[in-house]
């Protein structure tokens, strides 16, 4: 997990000057959204992979993969190539995020999980401190290609691990991988529904990059793929908010969308109409993954005194909070500088919520289902943010088109973004675990009975 934040603020920053060395800066939208799009059938093949034999294969074959697809990238001659390796990329890091949630909910306590997660946050605070710095030191002396390559080399060490020191390692320790139900297989995401909506993800995306009639075509058609594919995806009443983990995996949409969203568009404010140098805008993204980090390990700290929905809502009106100074921050007398806190103010907010949300899931779920039930998740998280951005985007431009200041389509972005934050606040009650949710035991393992079933 460190490797993968380290890869994923390296490279990041350097995907404008990639774009722009190979003639495509007009495919550049493709080249950002092409990572997220992929990750959504990464999540369904990994859950999918993960519940019928454990979570080891589908990680080993994620990391490997994702050394595969780093040197795709950094070998790239035409952007049609480098579009290649970020749609792979993002096939492997869905790969390798759920399976790391399905093995914290197959192989760890209950009373582990929390901290485990916050683990896995804390692995990003280095390299939000190191990645983009040295990145752009290493594409300054050199160039973008030997990023590429470096990263490649450091995933390399995960990779060998998970091929030769996980090899011949039971799926959860001390016993064997669950049968799965009839039940969870028949509700199992099938594959073509999983690459119609990463491609209508990435078509969207592409298409509200401007406004012209091939992209409104574009958008179109991805969105109405959505509409039709993106249900088979997630577990039935997801839509409707229904209790349990149907409301859990809409939660992550909502709070994604509007968080990463936020993330898109707060730099964008800062360098475009704020003219803020590109050192405060990195300090940014830097204080939000450190605030992320830091509310992550206080959540794992406060599992025994505040119950998760209640967590996950108090992370959703921190967010709330958060979008109101970003609005703030469009009006001119405003110091630039506070729309920086407002990202490490929504990261808080993530902090609590988003651990809180999966731990939430895999409390809904049976052990034989909890690789559907993290790629679920992953899949809502991808969702969200394609279409919140997809949204937001629309109408920033739609603004920014009859304004001579781009600061009102800021403010209308921000505005918007309540939205699905107060959506979130409202609903997170309906992630409760009530006795007859939990299925785990009192040492927070799952316990499997003589004919199978897991209670």
């Amino acid at each position: 997990m460190f490797l993968t934040g380290f890869a994923a603020l390296a490279v990041m920053p350097l995907l404008p000057v990639a774009a722009r060395d190979l003639d495509g800066v007009g495919l550049y939208p493709l080249v950002a959204g092409a990572f997220v799009a992929a990750s959504l059938l990464g999540g369904v093949l990994g859950g999918t992979w993960a519940d019928r034999g454990g979570a080891r294969r589908p990680l080993t074959v994620g990391v490997i993969l994702t050394v595969a697809t780093l040197l795709v990238s950094a070998t790239s001659t035409t952007i049609w190539q480098l579009v290649v390796g970020r749609f792979t990329d993002g096939i492997a890091a869905g790969l390798v995020a759920v399976s790391v949630n399905a093995a914290i909910g197959q192989s760890y306590p209950d009373l582990l999980r929390a901290r485990a997660l916050a683990l896995m946050s804390a692995c990003w605070i280095v390299p939000s401190l190191a990645g983009p710095p040295l990145a752009g030191f290493v594409a300054a002396s050199w160039s973008w290609r030997a990023v590429f390559y470096g990263v490649a080399g450091l995933t390399l060490i995960p990779a060998a691990a998970a091929v030769f020191l996980l090899r011949g390692r039971s799926a959860r320790p001390g016993s064997p991988q669950a049968p799965a139900s009839p039940e969870t297989s028949a509700r199992r995401p099938a594959l073509p529904a999983a690459v119609a909506v990463s491609v209508a993800a990435a078509l969207t995306q592409y298409g509200v990059s401007t406004w012209n009639a091939g992209h409104a075509v574009c958008a179109s058609v991805g969105v109405v793929v959505l509409v039709a594919f993106a249900p088979r995806l997630l577990p039935p009443r997801t839509w409707r908010a229904g209790s349990g983990l149907p409301a859990t995996v809409l939660l992550r949409a909502l709070t994604s969308g509007a968080f990463f969203t936020l993330e898109t568009y707060v730099p964008l404010m800062l360098s475009t109409a704020r003219q803020v140098p590109g050192v405060v805008t990195g300090l940014a993204f830097t204080g939000a993954a450190l605030a992320w980090a830091g509310a992550s390990w206080a959540q794992g700290r406060l599992q025994n005194r505040v119950s998760r929905h209640r967590l996950v809502a108090i992370g959703a009106a921190i967010m709330a909070a958060a979008v109101g100074v970003a609005a703030m921050c469009a009006m001119p007398a405003v110091p630039p500088a506070v729309a920086v806190s407002s990202m490490a103010m929504a990261a808080v907010g993530m902090g609590l919520a988003t651990p809180s949300l999966t731990l939430l899931s895999l409390a809904h779920t049976p052990a034989d289902r909890q690789g559907y039930a993290s790629g679920a998740m992953q899949t809502s998280q991808n969702l969200g943010q394609t279409l919140v951005l997809a949204v937001t985007s629309a109408l920033f431009t739609a603004v920014s088109a009859v304004s001579a200041s781009p600061l009102p389509a800021f403010a209308g972005a921000f505005a918007l973004l309540l939205l699905p934050i107060a959506g979130a606040a409202g609903l997170a009650g309906r992630t409760r675990v009530t006795a007859g949710d939990r299925h785990d035991d009192a040492a927070g393992m799952p316990v499997t009975t003589a004919e199978g079933q897991v209670r």
